[in-house]
């Protein structure tokens, strides 16, 4: 199939100076959820038609798969596909979809393409408690008729309670004829898309209806309200397929995964836990409340948190404690090793069985360029200590407790840099001032 997205509108109701399909969905733009799934259907063409926001759109995005067209000025969905016409396949039927409907699933839209394949066009539609607002599916003993749009419908055609999603796979060659001679008579004063039901119906074409299996699929977005409630559908989606895998989830809506989560056998998951990017999850692991997981693994029986945060870069070795308030960045950590209490380990290799006392820092940056801390097995990290990179800790060292180390710290020695301890005879502590009438 060719694939056309529609992604031009405005979005006035979101109340914001970026483009809609922009806005995010579990981290990622609608419109890339939308990308992903047209590239699930092993498409031909991908044509994305952009118009608000100007160039922001394509701009956002690397895609080389992507053919983009702007639709300027905005006159309707239907002059929306007519300016991706030239660049389709006639050969090819096409498939409408949408760039602020983002969770519809490939599986649906294949199910649509079958019913193309034996029908002139074919429509998804949707029963809704709640019609309000969408285009009505007027039928003619059983069969298709043609689609009104809220508000150009009267009272009967509004009790109807299936609807249009705007999703269809048309014969493009049909759209090539159909599409130059919409009209725009209507409350809109727009060029409607699905004004081609009605023509194709009078050439005595078929249309058929194909439904989704989730009402959600075909949510469309058009406020922060609405985009918030697909949030909480896609996350809730996400933790039922960790419980099925097995995974324990100490409150399934209580979790948002921003990328792609892997997780192994008895894997326990706290409230509140934010996964971004690839994270993977080895067998036995162990995330308390409150922890932001990005582009990292954690090697099985670790324990990860409360409060703790693992940046890109992070590998954690078999069980690791990673403990509340610990910071921890392009850095790998071998087995049996802790960093139990804020602590900050940026740019580092961190050896096994290792132990990084609270309030631990490595200064890995320079204010211009970043430096790399070695800190081999067995070694002992005293609490309050700055290890200033470049700079190593030999193998079973341990550095006393408020250490600043600038030099490398010899294996198997202990490694002080404090002031001498004194008394200052007399002193007294500071007392408040009385204020001044």
């Amino acid at each position: 199939m060719n694939i056309v997205i529609l992604a031009a509108g405005q979005g006035k109701r979101m109340y914001s100076d970026l483009p809609k399909v922009l806005h995010p969905i579990a981290g990622k733009p609608m419109l890339q959820h939308v990308l992903a799934t047209a590239r699930e259907l092993a498409s031909g063409r991908i044509c994305v038609v952009y118009g608000h926001g100007g160039e922001k759109v394509p701009e956002a995005f690397t895609a080389t798969d992507v053919t983009w067209v702007r639709q300027q000025p905005q006159l309707g969905t239907g002059h929306a596909v007519l300016q991706a016409l030239p660049y389709l396949d006639q050969a090819r039927p096409t498939l409408v979809l949408y760039g602020d409907v983002p969770l519809v699933r490939a599986e649906t839209l294949h199910r649509l393409a079958t019913l193309a394949s034996d029908a002139a066009l074919a429509l998804l539609t949707v029963r809704l408690d709640n019609p309000h607002g969408y285009g009505r599916i007027v039928r003619d003993n059983g069969r298709v008729a043609r689609i009104v749009e809220e508000k150009d419908a009267d009272d009967a055609e509004r009790a109807i309670d299936e609807v249009n999603t705007g999703i269809l796979v048309a014969p493009t060659a049909a759209l090539a004829r159909w599409l130059p001679g919409l009209g725009n008579s209507n409350a809109q004063g727009e060029y409607y898309l699905t004004d081609i039901v009605g023509l194709a119906v009078a050439e005595g074409l078929t249309v058929d209806t194909g439904h989704p299996d989730h009402a959600w699929e075909v949510e469309g977005v058009n406020s922060k309200v609405q985009l918030a409630a697909l949030e909480r559908i896609y996350q809730r989606n996400v933790a039922e397929c960790l419980l099925v895998q097995g995974v324990t989830l100490a409150d399934p809506d209580r979790i948002d995964v921003r990328g792609e989560l892997v997780c192994g056998r008895d894997v326990f998951i706290d409230v509140n836990c934010v996964f971004e990017g690839k994270v993977t999850l080895g067998d036995g692991v162990r995330v308390a409340p409150n922890c932001v997981i990005q582009d990292a693994t954690v090697g099985a029986n670790s324990v990860v948190g409360p409060f703790a945060r693992l940046r890109p870069g992070t590998v954690l070795g078999a069980e690791v404690h990673v403990g509340n308030f610990v910071e921890v960045k392009n850095s790998t950590i071998g087995d049996h090793s802790k960093a139990n209490h804020l602590s900050y380990v940026g740019d580092a290799t961190v050896g096994a069985r290792v132990n990084i006392g609270a309030g631990t820092i490595t200064c890995n940056y320079d204010g211009a360029n970043k430096f790399r801390t070695v800190i081999e097995d067995d070694a002992f990290i005293g609490s309050d200590s700055q290890l200033v990179a470049p700079v190593t800790v030999g193998r079973g060292a341990t550095l006393g407790a408020g250490t600043t180390l600038t030099r490398d710290a010899p294996a198997g020695e202990l490694t002080v840099s404090r002031a001498r301890q004194s008394t200052i005879p007399g002193w007294r502590r500071p007392v408040k001032m009385p204020k001044q009438s």
